[in-house]
């Protein structure tokens, strides 16, 4: 049996207990080190997972020989610099997802991983959920053909708290985090770049500085067209639904779970090893790792969705 990989998180915040809940369930690989703002709460955390190395200093961990891959579930405003940072102290790394919020920063990471030999991810869920899976399966054998996307990210946060209801240290974004899975999952479903785009947004929040709704059409050179609705002002059913309109079906894809055009579900729980999408995000990291290759939703692949967003936020800002 090859050695454990083993692996620091940075971030003990939703998203990092997420990571920490699907990383149990994989075998040969041990969380060695916690990186969180608040030392106490972060302790708290490494108590209840069994990790013995606590900091609120990224580095720190990086100073680690042990330490042989990174996962960071930090603010986003920290991806690129951090993913920077794993990469030159010789550490692979997953950043979660959006990999920046800055075109350049984003170009950097990608120019620097591919001279490291190291794997370098970034964690667009939507590629593992089982949901899109089976649809990416129906896709590459030629049974389904994608016309169109209809899709809605729904959340109601008036004010900046995450995902367990507690305040948020930095301010989420619509376009640069979640507009981000579907940019990317509709060029990667569709095998087809995305060649033309067109974005308006609501009014700015005047605390959070940021616009609270937002529409986005993207077309694919296969042809395919995409509507997505964003706001952080729906007061109803939370979370990012999917549908795709084809040639030969109709699916529609609520996380981990997948129905029909008649809402009659399909069972995909023989798509994956697990129904968690983080968890299958995590194992393919890994298994990168020990083959020596390049992971599905490399930082490189995943390029072409923020320079989409690039391009939006340069429309949106000169309207």
């Amino acid at each position: 049996m090859s050695k454990p990989i083993k692996v620091a998180l940075a971030g003990a915040g939703a998203f990092g207990i997420k990571h920490l809940d699907g990383i149990r369930n994989i075998e040969g690989v041990e969380v060695v080190s916690l990186v969180g703002r608040e030392f106490g709460k972060t302790k708290e955390i490494a108590d209840k997972y069994g990790i013995h190395h606590v900091s609120t200093d990224l580095a720190e961990s990086l100073a680690l020989k042990e330490v042989d891959a990174v996962i960071l579930c930090t603010p986003t405003q920290m991806h690129a610099s951090q993913t920077l940072a794993c990469l030159r102290a010789g550490k692979h790394v997953q950043v979660e997802i959006p990999l920046c919020d800055v075109l350049r920063d984003g170009e950097e990471v990608v120019r620097v991983a591919a001279t490291s030999g190291l794997v370098a991810m970034c964690g667009h869920t939507r590629r593992f959920n089982p949901s899109h899976q089976h649809v990416h399966q129906q896709i590459t054998s030629g049974k389904f053909n994608i016309q169109q996307m209809d899709v809605q990210t729904y959340f109601f946060r008036r004010s900046n708290m995450n995902a367990l209801g507690q305040p948020r240290s930095w301010t989420d974004h619509l376009l640069w985090h979640h507009a981000a899975h579907t940019i990317d999952l509709f060029a990667y479903q569709c095998g087809s770049p995305v060649v033309k785009a067109n974005a308006v947004q609501g009014p700015i929040h005047p605390v959070l500085g940021i616009a609270m709704d937002m529409s986005i059409q993207l077309k694919a050179a296969s042809g395919a067209i995409c509507t997505l609705s964003l706001s952080f002002n729906n007061d109803g059913p939370l979370g990012t639904f999917f549908r795709y309109i084809g040639d030969s079906a109709t699916y529609i894809a609520r996380y981990d779970d997948l129905f029909n055009g008649k809402e009659e579900k399909i069972d995909v729980s023989k798509v994956a090893v697990s129904m968690n999408g983080i968890e299958l995000q995590d194992r393919e990291f890994f298994a990168a790792i020990r083959e020596g290759r390049e992971s599905n939703s490399s930082v490189a692949s995943v390029l072409p969705c923020y320079q989409v967003l690039h391009g939006l936020e340069q429309q949106l800002n000169a309207a």
